[in-house]
Order: structure tokens, then C-alpha cells, then sequence
């Protein structure tokens, strides 16, 4: 299984969606980027189409998926029709094949979109051999709790919050940051419970509420700190110096001048 643990006194770096700064994210493109700038895994959504083939997608917004170039939704379509407006949208077993032959030294960090999707996305992983370098990441506490009886070999990861249109810009910035505040404050206490109930050994925490007490309390449980999605130096910094195992970032390069490689 996956080891997540800090490598030489520093996080492992993961990359968001490939190397969601540098390339189109999702693709095979943004995921070879990010193994070039030598992050420890690759993070990716799988997402379920109404034909049931699985793909690489955060959303079912093809705006998002085509990278700008189309605008509606992935419902209704088949792959063949979307590849039309996305043509590099990959099959989540292109991402796999990608993995089990060209980045064999990397991790895998699989966001799973689809909750009925589970069992499918395992199976891929087993098929390609990598089911034991593959963590995945639910808000889903059900799913997660069927992925861990299940002894498929993958670690799982509770995500949370479950909200993810977090931003602390704009109007209601003030409002945001005060309930953001009270949020991580209160995050402690409930990691015991969070992991518990989605029977995870991974809480992979939005970087607004990570701090050195509840990564404290996760480690008390066995359990290790994803951070995401950071991309701001200085907010690096407070996340690496929390004790975080993991940080998921847009831009590999963000680590340079903040940790030794």
C-alpha cells in the first residue's frame, strides 16, 4: 500500500490534475508536465459517463472538460461525440496505461466524481497493476467505507470540507474568512469522528483549514494530512510548517524555493 509519509523532512508533492498551471488539466499532456517537475504522485478526477465508461473529468461541465473550446454538459453524450470538442480528454485506463508504463515511479491520487463509479475505478486500478501505489479521494463517507471492507489494497482519503467552491475573495470575503476561521478551529475535534466514520486513513483537508493541531490529531489516529490546493508560496509555508504529509498543487515549481528536493 501507498506510503505517504514525508521523504526527507519534507511533504510529498502532488500534482493537481497533472500540472494544472503548466497544461490543459486532466490530460496526458499536464500529467507527464508534472512527472517531469518530480512530484511523488498525480492527482486526477474519474468521472462516470451516462454510457458508464469511465474518463478523466472533473465535472460534467464541457466548458471545463474542453478546456474552454466548448460550452453545455457531458450528460447525454457519448465518448466518441465528446472527444469531437475535448480531443484530449483520456479514458481513465489511457491515464492508467499512462502510469502503469511511462511514470512508473509515481503515485497516483484518484478523486473519484462519481460515487457509483467505485468498484469500476478499483477494478481499473487492479487491472493495471496499480491498485497498491493508488490513493482515492471521496466526500462520499459511504463509498469510502465499501472501498475499506472491500480489500481492493488502495488507500482511501476522506475529503473535507465537501463544499470545494471555497474562495476567500470577493463580496462576501469577510464572511468567508470568518467561517473558515471557526471551521479550522473546530477541525480538531472532528478528525476523530471524519475518519471513523469513512473508515479512511487519510484526511486530505482544504488548505484554509489545515493547522498543526489537526494534522496533530489525524497522526494521533494513524491517519495522513493531504493539504489542497495550494499555490501560494507563503501559504506553503504555514502548510509545510503544520506538519501536513501532502500538499496537492497546480504548479510543481511552487516547491523550489520553499523545500529541498
Amino acid at each position: 500500500m501507498i506510503s505517504l509519509e514525508r521523504r526527507h523532512g519534507r511533504p510529498l508533492r502532488i500534482g493537481h490534475r497533472g500540472a494544472a498551471a503548466l497544461a490543459p488539466e486532466n490530460t496526458i499532456r499536464s500529467f507527464r508536465l508534472a512527472v517531469e517537475a518530480g512530484v511523488d504522485l498525480v492527482e486526477l478526477d474519474v468521472l462516470a459517463l451516462d454510457g458508464g465508461e469511465l474518463v478523466v473529468a472533473h465535472s460534467r461541465d464541457l466548458y471545463e472538460v474542453s478546456h474552454g473550446a466548448a460550452r453545455g454538459t457531458l450528460r447525454g453524450r457519448t465518448l466518441d461525440e465528446l472527444r469531437a470538442d475535448c480531443p484530449e480528454l483520456p479514458t481513465l485506463d489511457e491515464a492508467l496505461a499512462f502510469f502503469a508504463g511511462e511514470a512508473v515511479d509515481v503515485g497516483v491520487h484518484a478523486d473519484l466524481k462519481s460515487p457509483d463509479a467505485s468498484f469500476a475505478l478499483v477494478g481499473a486500478l487492479t487491472r493495471f497493476g496499480l491498485a497498491e501505489r493508488t490513493v482515492v479521494s471521496s466526500t462520499n463517507v459511504g463509498v469510502l467505507r465499501e472501498l475499506a471492507g472491500a480489500g481492493s489494497g488502495v488507500r482511501t482519503a476522506l475529503t473535507f470540507p465537501r463544499t470545494i467552491g471555497i474562495s476567500e475573495d470577493g463580496r462576501l470575503a469577510p464572511a468567508v474568512r470568518v467561517g473558515l476561521k471557526a471551521l479550522r478551529a473546530a477541525v480538531p475535534a472532528l478528525t476523530g469522528p471524519l475518519l471513523r466514520g469513512a473508515r479512511a486513513s487519510v484526511l486530505s483537508l482544504h488548505r484554509s483549514v489545515v493547522s498543526a493541531a489537526a494534522v496533530r490529531a489525524a497522526h494521533g489516529r494513524g491517519a495522513a494530512v493531504i493539504a489542497w490546493t495550494v499555490d501560494d508560496e507563503g501559504e506553503l509555508a504555514r502548510i509545510v510548517a503544520a506538519g501536513v504529509d501532502a500538499v496537492v498543487t497546480n504548479d510543481p515549481a511552487i516547491f523550489a524555493s520553499t523545500l529541498q528536493p
